[in-house]
């Protein structure tokens, strides 16, 4: 009798568990979340290629700030993949993981020592400082979005099957 009442019991824990586990990626964004991050991605990086198109710079100039935007958006996608792969327990290499930080490290000091030696105006180099944060805050949110929508969506349709 002891041994089915401690089987039931264990039972029930692992169910709960299991529950408890499954509720934690239960939750999709928002549209309105999602929606607000495409569109501060989009203004993000539109403001800054305006201000490179429009400002007086060399071009080499302008393609060394367009590339840092670049370099800068694909190195924090990266942070976010690698990140969430271990989140989910998706084999993730030490290596990448520290390169993806590494990137995205040197993409904003890139940026910081390129407007720190340009010959603009303050307000020039805050707005582009600023933009570029922008659109790196909004591209992992923008990923994140995605990584979640397709989580719960992978998992749902496990346990209707």
């Amino acid at each position: 009798m002891n041994y089915q009442t401690s089987i039931s019991v264990k039972e029930k824990s692992e169910a709960s568990k299991k529950k408890k586990d499954t509720k934690v990626f239960d939750q999709k964004p928002t549209s309105a979340f999602i929606g607000a991050s495409w569109f501060a991605l989009f203004v993000g990086m539109v403001s800054y290629c305006i201000g490179l198109w429009n400002s007086d710079m060399l071009l080499n100039e302008k393609g060394y700030y367009f590339t840092v935007l670049l370099f800068g958006l694909f190195s924090v996608i990266s942070v976010q993949k690698a990140v969430r792969d271990k989140l989910e327990n998706i084999p993730v290499t030490e290596i990448y993981y520290s390169i993806s930080w590494f990137t995205t490290i040197t993409s904003i000091l890139l940026l910081i020592v390129g407007l720190w030696n340009a010959d603009l105006l303050l307000s020039e180099k805050g707005f582009y400082g600023m933009a570029f944060l922008l659109s790196l805050f909004a591209a992992i949110a923008v990923q994140k979005n995605t990584r979640d929508t397709k989580y719960i969506e992978r998992h749902s349709t496990e346990v209707e099957k």
